[in-house]
């Protein structure tokens, strides 16, 4: 592989080429330095650096001008823009024409190296033939994890029937994806699937939205409306957040789960359909029944099969696959560069809770394909709200779920042996608390552990600690 370490830099101010290349030498990094763009412009004729850091005002052609042309004609190679005169329109102007990344002045030297050596690693990437996975079909659920082949097995028992079904789950985790694969295995395949969101209907229009309307049955009704009910004759009716259903709304539909048949809002004649119900809720639809907001005989109506969706985060080993199956996704809908996340961080987000679930993760994705500079995904690339979610996570004062938390994903991603690796790493820790709480004293540390001298001494053997031990002579 070539070695890419060469950065050219382009600034006016002999003071800012001085410090940027002083830095970078230090850093490792070989550097030129240009007073203009006309002369880098002839170079770049001849010989190509593996990045560029460019003002953006100066005699002759600014920054953006060479910008422009730079990417037209060597688009892989990393364009850095700073600038003292920082504002919105410098910044989507840099980005609109391809910069790597934009660094208002004045800038901390050290992440200017930091930003310098991404651009680096960016260029590096480019002899790298990443594997790109295929696209898979955004109606297909992804997961491998033995909660989510639950869920498969569920779904492939009821490829052949008709039957009703409640999926409940937490916002975010794919139920309507789940309703549409029932829909899809079912001998109902091939007629239509009608998705119906109860909870952003306004109450007033619910049941026009469910079984249509005359026209004149009320005011704004200008025209007859078919209804879902009948647009699903023959096929799936998906009814999600059913436990936002209005009670009046609720009998409408017992009636015509009981009857097979409804009359449109406003309407005289009966009409009868065949359409089979798939209902999804992320509330406690026992509880809503117990405190009198949802019908108990419709509850009873609904919940015939009952699939349960499990939460991103008892799924974990599902993670990396639907990060790489979002990120090709979001690459091919925003026409933009596919992003690779890194082993250390497709580690990281693992290990994160996802309270949005496979939502949340699908519009970090995006995120990361429009806001990450390189096309390898560091841990600092990341959005921050993530980075603070970790933050949180290690400030918890609640070790024991902490420690719950960290054994589950230990489990969920198929590792055994977590207690060859748990103890160790505790008894390692309390150690390194008791003797910085001792300055280094063995026999106070043993104290306040509840160990002997001779138990800390050979524990501190065995861990490989180096304590500095202040009285190791007392322990011999």
């Amino acid at each position: 592989m070539i070695k890419h370490n060469t950065v050219w830099v382009l600034d006016d101010d002999k003071s800012i080429r001085w410090v940027l290349e002083k830095s970078l030498t230090r850093a490792g990094v070989s550097t030129q330095t240009f007073d203009n763009g006309d002369d880098l412009l002839h170079r770049l004729e001849r010989d190509r650096p593996d990045a560029i850091i460019s003002d953006i005002r100066m005699p002759g052609i600014n920054g953006l001008e060479l910008l422009s042309t730079v990417h037209e004609r060597f688009p892989s190679l990393p364009v850095i823009i700073m600038t003292a005169h920082s504002d919105l329109d410098s910044a989507v102007s840099s980005y609109s024409r391809g910069a790597f990344e934009y660094l208002p002045k004045p800038f901390d030297i050290d992440e200017a190296v930091a930003m310098t050596q991404r651009a680096l690693e960016h260029a590096r990437e480019q002899d790298v033939d990443l594997p790109t996975p295929v696209l898979e079909n955004s109606k297909e659920i992804i997961g491998e994890a033995p909660a989510m082949q639950e869920v498969f097995r569920a779904i492939g028992r009821l490829s052949q029937s008709n039957i009703t079904v409640l999926i409940n789950g937490e916002s975010g985790t794919g139920k309507e994806l789940v309703a549409h694969a029932l829909h899809k295995h079912s001998p109902r395949r091939d007629k239509q699937f009608i998705a119906l969101n109860v909870a952003a209907i306004p109450k007033d229009l619910i049941e026009s939205e469910l079984f249509g309307h005359e026209k004149g049955s009320f005011t704004g009704a200008t025209t007859h409306r078919t209804g879902r009910f009948e647009q699903a004759n023959g096929g799936t009716l998906f009814l999600d957040e059913i436990g936002d259903m209005p009670p009046d709304t609720q009998t409408r539909l017992l009636r015509v789960l009981s009857d097979g048949e409804f009359y449109r809002v406003g309407g005289t004649t009966p009409i009868k359909v065949d359409v089979r119900i798939i209902a999804a809720t992320h509330q406690n639809l026992e509880k809503l029944v117990a405190q009198h907001l949802f019908r108990e005989d419709l509850f009873h109506r609904l919940n015939v099969i009952r699939i349960h969706i499990p939460r991103l985060r008892d799924r974990r080993e599902d993670i990396p696959r639907l990060a790489r199956h979002f990120l090709n996704r979001a690459a091919e809908e925003l026409e933009a560069e596919i992003k690779v996340l890194r082993p250390e961080t497709e580690k990281y987000i693992t290990g994160l809770n996802w309270p949005g679930n496979v939502r949340q993760l699908e519009n970090f994705c995006r995120w990361i394909t429009v806001m990450a500079s390189s096309r390898e995904v560091r841990i600092d690339d990341l959005p921050p709200e993530l980075l603070e979610q970790q933050a949180q996570s290690s400030n918890a004062q609640d070790w024991t779920q902490l420690l719950e938390d960290w054994a589950n994903q230990e489990l969920n991603l198929g590792h055994k042996g977590i207690l060859e690796q748990a103890v160790p790493d505790f008894e390692r820790t309390m150690i390194q608390v008791a003797l910085r709480h001792t300055l280094g004293r063995r026999r106070d540390a043993a104290e306040l552990l509840g160990w002997g001298r001779n138990t800390l001494t050979r524990k501190i053997k065995e861990l490989g600690i180096d304590d500095n031990d202040e009285d190791d002579s007392l322990d011999d």
